[in-house]
């Protein structure tokens, strides 16, 4: 077995136990389930990686731990500590891709499938934003940047894939979607009334993102290694 298997097994055991105590309504072993989650799956990231770590994707997965803990701790200011802290991570994954990524380059028969890609993604953002709940109104702003940005993420990485179609832009728009669906179940279970299927929705995607940023991070440096070899 690879060094790095013991602790993806781990994360997806998490996950698994995660989804049951998610439906048999056990908050209390689901928050242990879901503690388990980042730890694990950033000791797949540092082992598969040999332990090379850059500045930004070390930064990106303090402020997911901090995000996971108010998350976690569920107190008043959550709500606001999560937002920033997830803002964070976007806005440096934003920094990633405009930094180390190729211009991308459209050609004609790119402009129908991303004309849809940014279509969906504004009635998405004007559909979530513009709900009229009395608690967003507090940190109205803060949402409508933190849309935004997750907008601009998300189109990026689906316009990539819709123009390369590579393994690494395929990983990069599973990422983009997990993070959407994630964000958009959350809002549904804050503001909504409680459902078991909208709280398994929130926490699956929220984990199955932090998969696909680790596997899109590895790409990367394989990628970049490759390059400098060559």
């Amino acid at each position: 077995m690879k060094p790095n298997k013991p602790s993806l097994i781990l994360f997806f055991f998490a996950l698994l136990c995660t989804i049951i105590f998610d439906w048999t309504q056990q908050d209390f072993l689901a928050t242990y389930a879901k503690a388990i989650v980042l730890p694990a799956i950033f000791i797949y990231f540092l082992i598969s990686s040999e332990f090379q770590i850059g500045k930004t994707e070390g930064v990106i997965f303090f402020f997911c731990f901090v995000g996971q803990v108010y998350d976690l701790m569920d107190i008043e200011s959550s709500e606001l500590g999560g937002v920033v802290s997830f803002l964070i991570v976007y806005l440096l994954i934003v920094k990633i891709f405009i930094r180390e990524h190729d211009r991308i380059k459209l050609t004609k028969r790119d402009i129908l499938p991303i004309s849809i890609v940014v279509v969906f993604i504004v009635y998405l953002l004007i559909s979530v934003l513009s709900l009229q709940l009395d608690n967003m109104r507090k940190f109205n702003l803060l949402y409508t940047f933190y849309g935004i940005v997750l907008s601009i993420m998300s189109y990026f990485c689906f316009v990539s894939y819709i123009t390369k179609g590579t393994h690494i832009t395929l990983l990069m728009s599973l990422m983009a979607i997990s993070y959407i669906f994630s964000d958009i179940f959350y809002i549904f279970n804050e503001y909504f009334s409680f459902s078991i299927v909208l709280v398994l929705i929130r926490d699956v995607t929220q984990i199955l993102a932090y998969y696909f940023m680790v596997e899109y991070f590895l790409e990367k440096a394989r990628i970049q290694k490759k390059s400098i070899q060559q």
